[in-house]
This record gives structure tokens, sequence and C-alpha cells, in this order.
């Protein structure tokens, strides 16, 4: 099997504080892993270090073509591998970081002509048709200050969609959303994920995971802890620390 993310023996710290030890994941193409696990264990370093945003000290980070090794004696992509490295890997932030400036179409045009060359033509029909996927066909000439938070978010994926990436990241995309506001954006992820979209999700969302995760992976204090099917981690999980997490989940549900 010819697995579309494979990453091996990563290792991140800052200063004197560890953050990922000896990270190993293998993700197959179409499927959505949900990340799991309590604040300061490593999840959102790990994604960052899948998209470069933070350079590992160690290990090897393969997505699709394009493999990356760390640590003594490798050699760190330039500037350039990294943008077209990241142009393949779509990732969504819990804050959305749109221009203010540029309305919604423009937003989400942006990637295309600026990185990738496309005519504007072409990139304003990528850009009405991704808003158009998003439930935001609307509010393309809308400018961000007039959108809710669940509706930026939306943006902010259809902007990572128009890259055309291989595979899609999501960093707690819903946490800093309003209650009522986090089901429209859970609905554009799941969608992604039924169209076959190769994904890693770092969430709290325990029941989305279990519904739309294949794989579950639970870390606690920068290790992998548990992993496995994602109904039988979350039902039945075998590790204690993994047991004490998720029964706030059980007891709030």
């Amino acid at each position: 099997m010819s697995y579309k993310i494979e990453v091996s023996g990563l290792r991140k710290s800052f200063g004197t504080l560890t953050v990922l030890r000896d990270i190993n994941v293998a993700v197959e193409p179409g499927q959505v892993v949900a990340l799991i696990g309590p604040s300061g264990s490593g999840k959102s370093t790990l994604l960052r270090c899948l998209n470069l945003l933070v350079m590992p000290d160690g290990g090897k980070v393969r997505i699709g073509n394009d493999s990356f090794s760390f640590g003594t004696g490798s050699k760190m992509p330039g500037t350039k591998e990294q943008a077209r490295f990241r142009s393949n890997t779509g990732m969504v932030f819990q804050h959305f970081n749109l221009f203010p400036h540029m309305t919604v179409v423009e937003n989400v045009m942006e990637g295309p002509v600026s990185v990738k060359g496309m005519s504007k033509r072409q990139a304003e029909q990528l850009a009405r048709r991704l808003l158009a996927k998003v439930g935001l066909s609307d509010k393309v000439d809308v400018f961000p200050n007039k959108l809710s938070g669940g509706q930026k978010q939306r943006v902010a994926i259809a902007r990572a969609l128009a890259m055309e990436p291989e595979v899609m990241l999501f960093d707690e995309a819903t946490s800093a959303l309003d209650p009522e506001l986090v089901g429209e954006v859970l609905g554009v992820m799941r969608d992604l994920a039924a169209e076959g979209m190769t994904m890693i999700i770092v969430t709290h969302e325990i029941g989305f995971a279990r519904e739309v995760a294949d794989r579950v992976v639970f870390m606690r204090d920068g290790v992998i802890v548990e992993e496995g099917p994602a109904r039988e981690v979350i039902g039945h999980p075998r590790q204690e620390a993994t047991k004490a997490f998720l029964s706030h989940f059980h007891n709030r549900g």
C-alpha cells in the first residue's frame, strides 16, 4: 500500500521543551485521521511540521512525491521548495487569516494567481466554484468583516482548496467558533471526507471524529499513546491515558 502521508521518527524541541518524540504516522490516500489529545500534547506542532511551518529537528516527512529528511547532515528545504510543498498541502487554522482588504472571491483567487500563475479569469471561475461548494455563493463580493466566524472559516477552507492540494490539514478549525456555527464548518469537512480528500484533523469534536475519521491518533506529552479505527479507540480505548481523556467527553455527552 502506497501511503499518501508518511511520517517517521519525527522529533521537535523548542529550547529545553521536547514537543514531539519519535512520531510515526502513515495515512492512506483518501483516509481521514483525527488527532486528539489534551492541550500541549504536540498535535498542532505535528501538523505544522507536516506543512514545514515548523522545521522538525529529526525524522522524515513524505507527502505524495515530496520527501524531506531533518536532523544532522540533512539539507533543509529552500524557500522555493517549501512554498511549492505548502501549496500541495492545504492548511486551515483556528483563526481564519483572511485578507481584510480583499473580497471573499479575491481572497480565494489570491493563491492560484500569485503562487501558481493562474490567469485571473480562470482563478475567479475556480474561486466561485469552490465558494459554491462551501455554501457561500451569495457572499463572493462581500468583505471578511461582514461575515460570521463560520462563514470566514468556510472561506478559509475554499482558499486552501483553491491550491488544489493533495492533502488537507485542519488545526482546531472549529475551536474559535461560537457553538452554533461549528456545524456548518464540520459539514464542509464531512463533504470533503466523503469526496475522498486525504485529511489530518486536529479536533476536540470527539463525536465528529468518531463519525467522520477512519482512524484516531491519541497524543499526550509529545508521543502517540494509542491509535486505531476511530470508533474502536473512542468507544473502547485500551490505554488508561486515553480512557481518562475521553471520559471528559463521555461525561458531557
